[in-house]
């Protein structure tokens, strides 16, 4: 039978007035859905993004307005945790992470010293010093407090179904730019670097499953930008920008997670403040996403949303309300339905799951 794991990364700390504990570790019932809670990990302070290797037996974990790195071993029969290691990731409140195509290093972006850090693997999956850094440079935007300098918000891998590039798709919210950067054989990084709307405030992106599409979920303006990207070069040309709440609200609110479902059809983006995740259908010719329709998260400030793996759910994390709202997918019309389960814990930022 079919076991899946999932982890919940949280903010633990008084000064983001949070209320997790560390990481919460759930069994995934397969018949009835139902979150089983296996632990709580504890942590070092605000382990919030994280993220599975390849053979889904390490967790890693950045700790989020601190300048450091966790590595986890995962029980193959319980799915608990047992930490590792941690490391200094060279900069200042490290907000995502991903492995590198080679499954040998771990790439994190630093939101507040505005860099990107490359930190080799050990053989047991443990965290090595930082051995590359990226530095982030460009002109940044006119948003006073939220773009003095770079920022870069996620560290995203180029791979889909059609291709598998070592490319790494970093929006950079602070600079209103979007960089795409690989290290070579030799351990040089290259960087291409992609000027975005003034005060747009790029922040996370997804990719489409089969076309040379990157979708970017833009935070200060709450909107979604669609760029076509060349797995070979580098270069991103933004192609179309549509709003991520109605026209109707006016009131203070950011567009934040984005997820887009396995066949490439709909496309998903949270805002916080309006409480909502907009369901997209994507364009078969261009991409281009549109029919956008909105869905009420139950919830306040849905900081992060994510599909489970079959794809059948969306989860819409609640921040401020220490909730996960589980919502039924129609595949076909990509439509959300709330089924009634929600799963209560502090402060949750962040979903990966693990199948057994």
């Amino acid at each position: 039978m079919l076991v899946t794991y999932a982890y919940v990364g949280c903010r633990t700390t008084r000064a983001r007035n949070a209320r997790g504990k560390g990481i919460s570790v759930y069994r995934i019932d397969s018949t009835t859905g139902r979150w089983e809670p296996i632990e709580v990990c504890p942590a070092m302070d605000n382990p919030s993004f994280l993220a599975l290797n390849a053979q889904q037996d390490r967790l890693y974990a950045v700790h989020g307005d601190g300048s450091d790195v966790s590595s986890y071993c995962i029980d193959h029969a319980t799915g608990r945790l047992e930490m590792l290691n941690t490391q200094s990731c060279a900069g200042m409140n490290p907000v995502h992470l991903a492995l590198s195509r080679d499954r040998a290093s771990l790439v994190v972006s630093n939101y507040a010293t505005g860099a990107v850090a490359r930190m080799p693997l050990g053989a047991d999956g443990e965290l090595l010093p930082v051995a590359s850094m990226v530095n982030l440079s460009g002109l940044p935007g006119p948003h006073r407090t939220e773009q003095s300098s770079s920022h870069p918000h996620q560290i995203s891998r180029y791979a889909t179904v059609r291709y598998n590039s070592n490319w790494h798709i970093v929006p950079d919210k602070g600079l209103d730019t979007v960089f795409a950067v690989q290290w070579k054989e030799n351990g040089e990084p290259m960087l291409m670097a992609h000027r975005c709307r003034e005060g747009s405030g790029p922040r996370h992106a997804a990719f489409h499953p089969m076309s040379p599409i990157v979708y970017v979920a833009n935070e200060l303006d709450s909107t979604v930008t669609t760029w076509r990207f060349d797995v070979f070069t580098g270069e991103l040309e933004p192609l179309d920008t549509v709003s991520t709440i109605p026209r109707s609200m006016h009131g203070p609110t950011s567009a934040a997670g984005i997820a887009i479902d396995p066949t490439g059809r709909h496309l998903y983006v949270s805002n916080r403040g309006h409480d909502s995740v907009v369901t997209f259908t994507l364009d078969g010719a261009s991409g281009f996403p549109k029919e956008p329709r909105w869905t009420d998260t139950q919830g306040e400030f849905p900081r992060f949303i994510c599909l489970s793996p079959c794809g059948d759910h969306l989860y819409a994390a609640n921040e401020r309300s220490d909730t996960i709202v589980q919502f039924l997918r129609d595949k076909v019309a990509g439509n959300l339905t709330p089924t009634g389960r929600t799963i209560h814990t502090g402060s949750p930022v962040c979903i990966v799951f693990k199948n057994n």
